[in-house]
């Protein structure tokens, strides 16, 4: 059931400055002094009066403009920890991962990128990941099938462990990123399973590309951090 009075997710909070307003304020009644007697008590009507007149009355004008933006300052405070205990009231999120060359974007990074996307910090049932492939190769589309299966492990262990990066070819491919690994025996347990799982991913990314290589006459060159992954 929906909490009726939720705590808010930021606070506003208001500064007063009051020597501040009393010198805007003293200032504005002697610019309106002085314009009441350019108006009403000045008998020179030069053309360097009217000019006078002209530029204090603009000053005047933006000067109420300035103190009707400064006259009640406040600066919030976000509280992001409170969003989630608002799940009802999150709309749901689709996300859309574009594609269409295998060659050009291998689809170990696509892979990569869905994994990263669907372990967001966002309530799961709340979360839809889509792959639009321009190129339909059957290649991407077999990596993102055992992507799938991968994601069913990847994303309980990044939520139950508050992982930050998401993507798990990054993630692993520096172990010194795992600051907590001996600390928490349980967790050096679940990281070693991940890294297994994810071992054994790579060897079926290697058995597609090699078949399909030699159906498709195409070579897969991955260059910088995905190259050890061929």
């Amino acid at each position: 059931m929906t909490n009726q009075n939720p705590l808010p997710l930021y606070d506003k909070i208001l500064v007063k400055y009051t020597f501040s307003r009393v010198v805007d304020s003293i200032t504005l009644l002697f610019l309106i002094l002085l314009l009441g007697y350019r108006i009403f008590y000045s008998n020179i009507y030069t053309f360097p009066c009217f000019v006078a007149l002209f530029c204090e009355s603009w000053f005047t004008f933006t000067w109420i403009l300035t103190m009707n933006l400064k006259w009640n300052p406040a600066y919030t405070i976000t509280h992001l920890d409170r969003l989630l205990l608002r799940e009802d009231e999150l709309p749901p999120l689709d996300l859309f991962v574009t594609t269409a060359d295998p060659v050009l974007e291998p689809p170990i990074i696509t892979v990569n990128t869905v994994l990263s996307l669907l372990a967001l910090d966002y309530p799961v049932n709340k979360l839809a990941c889509y792959v639009s492939d321009d190129g339909c190769s059957p290649l991407t589309f077999y990596a993102i099938v055992e992507a799938s299966k991968f994601a069913k492990v990847w994303v309980p262990f990044c939520k139950k462990y508050n992982v930050q990066i998401r993507a798990p070819f990054r993630y692993f491919s520096d172990e010194n990123l795992v600051s907590n690994r001996e600390e928490s025996p349980e967790f050096y347990q679940d990281w070693l399973r991940m890294k297994v799982l994810l071992i054994m991913l790579i060897l079926i990314f290697r058995t597609l590309i090699s078949i399909f290589s030699e159906k498709s006459h195409q070579n897969f060159n991955f260059v910088g951090e995905f190259l050890k992954y061929t």
